[in-house]
């Protein structure tokens, strides 16, 4: 079973899932700042995003 994901978890999980879908490439968080009005910090997308891939939703070769 997954950990529940906050909020700031499924925006930016949503946006990298959306980016990749769109460009068919690894969706970097400067690119998720650029794209998604999130209102954050591409170091905050980056944090956020290594905290997905803790859980399991992301995977970084």
């Amino acid at each position: 079973m997954t950990a529940p994901l906050t909020e700031r978890e499924r925006a930016v999980l949503e946006a990298v899932i959306e980016t990749y879908v769109q460009t068919a490439e690894p969706a970097g968080s400067r690119t998720i700042a650029k794209r998604h009005q999130l209102g954050l910090s591409p170091a905050t997308i980056r944090n956020t995003m290594s905290d997905l891939e803790e859980k399991g939703y992301l995977y970084h070769p």
